[in-house]
């Protein structure tokens, strides 16, 4: 039977330049507005604290904000 991982978010682990999924799913949510991010789009997030974000903007802020 095939499963369909639509609409569920991902677990990832996120490294420098990729991220390794631990559990499958097709989104994560931004750290810090709850947006979900399909995992194609994602492109920031923040290694030491392993959390994503939905934009540059965001990710920036997150990291100003500490």
């Amino acid at each position: 039977m095939l499963m369909s991982h639509a609409g569920r978010a991902a677990k990832l682990h996120y490294m420098a330049n990729a991220f390794r999924v631990l559990v499958p799913g097709d989104n994560v949510v931004c750290a810090v507005t709850g947006e979900r991010i399909p995992l194609d789009s994602l492109r920031y997030w923040n290694v030491a604290r392993q959390e994503p974000y939905a934009s540059a903007e965001i990710a920036v802020r997150a990291e100003l904000n500490g």
